[in-house]
């Protein structure tokens, strides 16, 4: 792939409970593991996937989801202090979520692209490229 993936927790969350757009985050992870190559998601954006599947489907089932994800070509990345402060200035800009200002910034460090069917995204798509999984998208 020529352009990183970033993941969104709502890509996550469809391939999980296979909701509209699932089958397209396969294929990107299938693409992923063919080419040897990994999406990114930020730690924030991992926890995010946490707690909304925990609220879903309780702890156990969570625990196994987190651990599919080691599975998975996905590298879940640390956040630094400046990353902290660029998810903070564009959570100042755009009428998104705090978590979902990290995905901006990490596809922003990254020169990345988005992958979501998160609606809020389309507030920045004019910041970073985004991938709309079919389904959601309003």
């Amino acid at each position: 792939m020529k352009q990183p993936i970033v993941l969104d927790s709502f890509a996550l969350i469809s391939f999980f409970h296979q909701e509209p757009g699932w089958g397209a985050v396969r294929s990107v992870f299938k693409e992923l593991a063919e080419a040897g190559e990994k999406a990114a998601l930020s730690r924030i954006n991992w926890g995010e996937f946490y707690y909304i599947v925990k609220r879903r489907v309780g702890r156990q089932k969570t625990l196994e989801a987190l651990a599919l994800i080691d599975q998975l070509p996905i590298n879940v990345l640390s956040v630094d202090d400046l990353l902290i402060s660029e998810a903070a200035e564009i959570k100042s800009e755009y009428p998104l979520a705090f978590a979902d200002a990290f995905c901006v910034a990490t596809a922003k460090r990254l020169n990345g692209r988005i992958v979501t069917s998160d609606p809020e995204f389309k507030a920045v798509e004019k910041l970073v490229p985004v991938q709309w999984l079919p389904g959601k998208k309003s």
